[in-house]
């Protein structure tokens, strides 16, 4: 058990972060619709999904919710290990299910959110077949359950990854094949923030790709399956996020920049970190969830983004450094962290579309940062 414990930072489930819960449980838009039903996660202890349970578990507790928890995962001590605290007793039952793999049939539920997913770039540049299989596969089984269950939803968490670069002219794009376009053709920023009909160019021969084409390949497998077999879903496109229950290892810049300030020691930064990207607190983006999950229009994708945190990655770096007492450093990055990093020059999500279905953050840039390390130590 000690073995599975280690793989986790230890998360603080404590009076503080539950009133947190409380408050992003008690501002959603209506959430009739989730009592007394069954739903079914995968990827529940990730930092999304775990975020997700929490507040379930929460509304369970306090407000006599009746909603049946089944966690999908490849390891059960894992997963009690990830919520150690939270549950009292027969919090939820355990699925056997290995996003990778063909062949498994989930739990009948009403609900089912696929959050299964590689999303450690250093991971998805050492194992590029595993982050698409998670993807394309991992959904196809979760697809393929609620085929069976009959008037069930799926929530697929998808990434904002998927919209790319902007588009250059074909003689353009044949001539610099593999170089990065955005720099010099103009990126995606705050005054130009990315709709959920706004797609551009991602090089499908960088391996890299591997993760934002299967994710977009995922989303086009949930229109599929609802033309061919009535299955009901709806997609999140999430910002970067950030917040306490980092897995040790994790690879994003936040979980580095988080665990190094939680620890007194300084941030190393490996570029400029000019790139401009949308951040969400991981219960904001819970609570978007859910909120999708509820009352999104069928086959439609929402983009989950605070347009109060939309800053620079030096900039959510100092952000930390300050709220911890420590520095930012720079070091040069080696080969093989150049390979894994986010191909978008700049990623900044317009959160209009899921605005307009009732959800609103509730945490800014510094108090999600420093909830972050409070609740992370």
């Amino acid at each position: 058990m000690a073995e599975v414990v280690l793989r986790y930072e230890r998360m603080r489930y404590c009076k503080e972060y539950f009133d947190d819960v409380r408050l992003v449980a008690d501002t959603m838009p209506d959430i009739t619709a989730l009592l007394n039903k069954t739903i079914c996660i995968t990827g529940s202890t990730g930092m999304l999904c775990s975020a997700v349970v929490d507040i379930i578990a929460l509304l369970n507790e306090e407000k006599d919710a009746h909603i049946k928890l089944i966690l999908a995962g490849r390891n059960k001590e894992k997963t009690d290990a990830r919520f150690e605290g939270l549950f009292k007793k027969n919090g939820y039952e355990f699925a056997l299910y290995d996003a990778t793999k063909e062949g498994v049939r989930l739990p009948v539920a009403d609900y089912y959110i696929h959050g299964a997913s590689n999303a450690d770039p250093a991971k998805m540049a050492s194992e590029p077949v595993e982050t698409m299989l998670s993807n394309i596969l991992g959904l196809k089984t979760v697809l393929d359950s609620a085929a069976c269950a009959k008037g069930s939803r799926v929530l697929f968490i998808s990434s904002g990854e998927i919209y790319g670069n902007p588009i250059v002219l074909e003689d353009q794009r044949s001539e610099k094949q593999h170089e990065d376009l955005s720099e010099e053709y103009g990126g995606f920023t705050a005054e130009n923030a990315l709709k959920e009909n706004d797609y551009g160019y991602i090089d499908v021969l960088n391996p890299r790709a591997c993760y934002p084409m299967s994710k977009r390949a995922a989303e086009t497998m949930c229109a599929a399956f609802y033309q061919e077999h009535g299955v009901d879903y709806v997609i999140a496109r999430s910002c970067h996020a950030y917040g306490p229950g980092i897995a040790k290892g994790d690879s994003r810049a936040t979980a580095a920049f988080t665990r190094n300030a939680a620890l007194g020691k300084d941030i190393v930064m490996k570029s400029a970190g000019e790139q401009i990207r949308s951040y969400c607190y991981t219960l904001d983006s819970a609570a978007a969830l859910l909120t999708i999950l509820l009352h999104g229009n069928s086959c439609e994708a929402y983009n989950i983004s605070n347009e109060n945190s939309v800053v620079a990655i030096r900039d959510i770096a100092e952000e930390i450094a300050a709220a911890a007492g420590v520095r930012v450093v720079f070091e040069n990055p080696d080969d093989v962290e150049k390979k894994s990093y986010n191909m978008m020059k700049a990623s900044v999500l317009d959160c209009s579309k899921l605005k307009e279905l009732g959800w609103r953050a509730k945490f800014d840039l510094k108090s999600g940062v420093n909830r972050t390390l409070k609740f992370f130590k």
